[in-house]
């Protein structure tokens, strides 16, 4: 078989594996949805599209894939991510918000081993709606947001804001409910669906 066309291998350890603490509270920099597309609206016509990232955290339980979330409230998930630098690379900047939101010491990085794309999402207009496409007759869209695998060490621990949960939701509770996640989350499981899973202990 042609190798590249072979599936690609993602290894996930047991959520067991994983401890969680809490650290001070972080807050959105907008305290609106609409100040948040009104700074986006501004920065765009300062620097142009935004760029964003957000890791994709795997680990299993009993052999089901399970997807790491930050819960906020009752009703709101999100991957963990944010926006990077002018000039920043996609993986340094991944790397720098994760070690900011995720890391146990304010100085302190973890192995975050930015490995497969999974997907990318654009938004056309300073609103809510994204798609993994650029829809017809937009020429310059807003944001494009990247999707990155994260390779998870065996063993780590985890420090989460405390106005934040970490939850692991298993992946069959994602697919085709945007309604409760969003349409990102809920992609992600016909996304993940063209990497092996090896589910090691």
């Amino acid at each position: 078989m042609d190798a590249d066309l072979e599936d690609s291998t993602v290894h996930l350890y047991s959520l067991a594996n994983y401890t969680f603490g809490t650290k001070e509270a972080q807050y959105e920099k907008d305290t609106s949805v609409q100040l948040r597309f009104q700074r986006m609206k501004e920065e765009y016509e300062r620097s142009g599209m935004r760029r964003s990232v957000e890791a994709v955290l795997l680990v299993h339980e009993h052999n089901i894939t399970h997807i790491l979330l930050l819960q906020l409230g009752t009703t709101f998930f999100k991957l963990p991510g944010g926006e990077l630098k002018p000039d920043e690379q996609y993986a340094d900047g991944l790397k720098r918000i994760l070690d900011n939101f995720m890391g146990e010491e304010e100085d302190a990085t973890l192995d975050w081993q930015v490995d497969h794309l999974v997907a990318k999402w654009y938004r056309p207009n300073f609103e809510a709606s994204q798609y993994p496409y650029i829809p017809a007759h937009v020429t310059k869209v807003k944001e494009e947001k990247r999707l990155y695998i994260i390779q998870l060490p065996e063993k780590a621990r985890f420090a989460v804001p405390k106005n934040y949960k970490l939850v692991a939701a298993p992946i069959f509770e994602l697919y085709d409910n945007s309604s409760g996640y969003g349409p990102v989350i809920a992609a992600l499981p016909q996304q993940l669906s063209r990497f092996s899973m090896n589910y090691a202990s």
